[in-house]
């Protein structure tokens, strides 16, 4: 008998979780927080929908008329009115009659044509002709589709007998079935024999709802003006992700045709074109699913449990609490259950919600169309993010920008990474962070960040890059460290590494990327300090035949090339002068923006042009510079910086040719050094180093004395530049 009470208590406790289940997830035909009535039509379904965002497409979208009394539903693209909409693919709008000789009415007026849209005539509609001894046609320009024929009777005066039990077989109206996928047709008349006396009778014509037509007074139709049709709509021309806004959907309890005609299974009721959208049917909730005994739902199903006929024994007191303290047990494991599913598909939904709103849509269809490498994305958890980086601890953080947070973390594989966290999700943020996958998708270069992936269902957007331990340009220049310092032949590496990250951007890539925001706080350091361009959040892509974009201005004030500032064309001279800027950073170690300064050379550009015009370059070098540089190649690359940072955009070099001009200063220091190894008796060698590309000439020239070496520089003048 013990047994026979758990099994009672189990039923009930099953039954009301379903039933809490049911609560929770009542289904809906609409979005959420979408309208759902206008007037008379107590149900709008999704794909249909009232407001931004609630319906598919336009074809799909309903304007509400809150001006008629009651407000009427119109289809924005058609301008049908709608009548009726139903989930099993059809809906019902008002088509107009076409009239030929009938007193005040327009004989030009023609059924609607759907042709183009996702529309077609239903086939339940049946093509109606009033009228006596004539043919009505319905054809697609000339060429007939289908007709009828109706006869006269001149002995009938009255409606009942012209039409005998409001019937239309033939006796002066006739009906016949149409095609299937029906989109467009005319609406003609024919007189038999040229009967120009039944030419000028008054007949009509019109598409109806068979339906509609049956339960109506046909001698009344002659006073109205339109008549109910129904549609079918098709949706194969759309994907699951225009449909359900993702790709990943697998239908659940429903079944569709080819023509994306959905329904829910038996047992279910809902909106099938919606996720999660047909939910269990609770049949419990009817009295008349079990006559007998206690009704159990179940997914889609239920089942009836016949009670034992056999009278029940009494039960000691031990028994009942036993029992008592099991059933409250399953209750409230049911209870905690049930919650943990709300929240989980809460949880579901939330981040859905987020998805959508941190761009994913616009990233599966960058994915889609083959704009991001595939291979290097990877979609990480929330879940994943939270353990690698502590729950985004202050602790971690790695540095903050204009566009977010930057935090270290680690990955379950052990991997150490750069966890990007948005500031902003508006739509124009949003734009610019997705911007950075995709451009970062595009690249494959040792000194450009790798992206490993990102996070969208967070309720700001995270993207995962690869870990780059030594932190910033800008921090070696403007804060030494006692410890480690840049020489220059770092220097010259570093703005070799970047300059040639730059040329495969604008050169070398599938397609031209300007990089847009090129600063030393932009420019990373790896654990042997090879350079590598970051933050990519303002770059753009260009086709190979654009010189320039047209952009609001974006940049950071130092860096900014004035003839953008001024244009708002943005082109790939932009960037170079942006390197010119880091250039003079590098060889000064000064800011690109500095109140220490004079006003007039308050911008480093400004400073290091008037210095160099004046021969004062030497006045303003960086000390770590002055003590390993060789004059001729500071003096050299100096030269450069002057022609990036050219007010004229086109007398700028291109960063390839920036590129091979670093190189080859490298290069000829490097064979300087190797032949005072090979050859140290020499003390002083004279080199004339002749380069047409970089448009500078070094010599040095002395006497070979066991003090030291001479320098060029100590009697050569600073070499002719232009500035405009």
């Amino acid at each position: 008998m013990v047994g026979q009470l758990l099994l009672h208590i189990t039923l009930f406790l099953w039954s009301m979780s379903n039933a809490l289940l049911a609560v929770a997830s009542e289904a809906s035909l609409a979005k959420p927080n979408c309208l759902s009535q206008c007037g008379n039509i107590t149900q709008i379904p999704y794909p249909f929908g009232i407001g931004a965002g609630c319906y598919l497409d336009d074809w799909f979208q309903i304007i509400c008329d809150n001006s008629a009394s009651p407000p009427k539903a119109f289809l924005n693209r058609t301008g049908l009115e709608v009548l009726e909409i139903s989930l099993g693919g059809t809906l019902t709008v008002t088509s107009a009659i076409t009239f030929s000789n009938c007193n005040n009415k327009k004989s030009d007026r023609q059924a609607p044509n759907v042709f183009g849209s996702p529309f077609v005539y239903s086939q339940s509609n049946r093509f109606t002709s009033i009228g006596c001894e004539v043919i009505a046609l319905m054809s697609d320009f000339g060429k007939p589709l289908a007709g009828c024929y109706s006869i006269c009777d001149n002995t009938a005066h009255s409606s009942s007998t012209i039409f005998p039990n409001n019937s239309c077989s033939g006796l002066h109206c006739c009906q016949t079935t149409i095609l299937k996928g029906l989109s467009f047709f005319d609406t003609t008349f024919r007189a038999m024999l040229n009967d120009s006396e039944s030419e000028k009778e008054c007949k009509y014509a019109f598409l109806v709802d068979r339906d509609w037509f049956m339960s109506t007074n046909i001698s009344t139709i002659v006073d109205m003006d339109n008549v109910p049709v129904v549609l079918e709509y098709q949706l194969r021309q759309y994907s699951a992700q225009d449909i359900y806004g993702t790709y990943n959907f697998s239908p659940q309890n429903m079944t569709c045709n080819n023509h994306w005609q959905c329904s829910c299974k038996t047992g279910y009721q809902g909106n099938p074109y919606l996720l999660d959208g047909c939910q269990d049917i609770d049949e419990c909730l009817n009295s008349s699913s079990c006559r007998a005994g206690t009704c159990i739902n179940r997914p889609g199903d239920f089942v009836c449990y016949q009670p034992d006929p056999r009278p029940i024994r009494r039960i000691n007191v031990a028994v009942l609490v036993a029992g008592g303290v099991i059933g409250l047990l399953f209750l409230l494991i049911g209870a905690w259950w049930s919650h943990k599913v709300i929240k989980k598909r809460k949880d579901n939904k939330r981040k859905q919600k987020f998805f959508k709103q941190n761009g994913g849509l616009l990233l599966e269809k960058q994915l889609s169309s083959g704009e991001v490498n595939v291979e290097k994305i990877k979609l990480f958890s929330s879940k994943d993010l939270d353990k690698a980086t502590d729950k985004f601890s202050i602790d971690r953080i790695l540095g903050q920008g204009g566009q977010g947070t930057v935090y270290k973390g680690m990955l379950s594989d052990g991997r150490i990474v750069a966890v990007k966290k948005s500031k902003i999700v508006d739509g124009g943020e949003v734009g610019q962070f997705i911007n950075e996958i995709v451009i970062l998708s595009q690249i494959i270069h040792r000194n450009v960040v790798k992206i490993l992936g990102c996070c969208l269902e967070t309720e700001v957007p995270l993207l995962v890059y690869e870990f780059i331990p030594n932190g910033t340009l800008s921090q070696y220049i403007h804060h030494p460290d006692e410890e480690f310092s840049l020489t220059w032949e770092m220097r010259l590496r570093i703005a070799i590494e970047v300059a040639g990250a730059l040329s495969y951007l604008h050169s070398a890539a599938s397609f031209p990327i300007y990089h847009r925001d090129i600063k030393s706080s932009n420019i990373l350091l790896d654990e042997k300090y090879r350079a590598k361009v970051a933050d990519f959040g303002t770059s753009r892509s260009v086709s190979i035949d654009q010189t320039h974009l047209t952009t609001l201005v974006h940049g950071t004030f130092g860096y900014l090339d004035p003839e953008y500032f001024q244009s708002s064309q943005f082109t790939e001279k932009s960037d170079v002068y942006s390197f010119g800027v880091v250039l003079a950073e590098l060889l000064t170690g000064q800011k690109p923006v500095s109140f220490m300064r004079s006003q007039e050379s308050r911008s480093l550009a400004t400073y290091f042009l008037l210095s160099m015009e004046n021969n004062l370059l030497f006045d303003i070098l960086d000390s770590q510079v002055m003590k390993d540089g060789r004059k001729e190649k500071i003096t050299a690359v100096a030269n450069l910086a002057v022609r990036c940072l050219n007010l004229n955009g086109r007398n700028r070099p291109t960063m390839k040719e920036v590129a091979v001009e670093l190189e080859g200063i490298q290069l000829s220091v490097r064979a300087e050094t190797y032949v005072q190894q090979v050859f140290p008796e020499v003390r002083c060698v004279q080199t004339k180093e002749i380069n047409e590309v970089w448009d500078v000439v070094s010599s040095s020239t002395g006497a070979c004395t066991d003090g030291g070496t001479g320098s060029s520089f100590d009697v050569q003048p600073l070499l002719f530049f232009n500035t405009q």
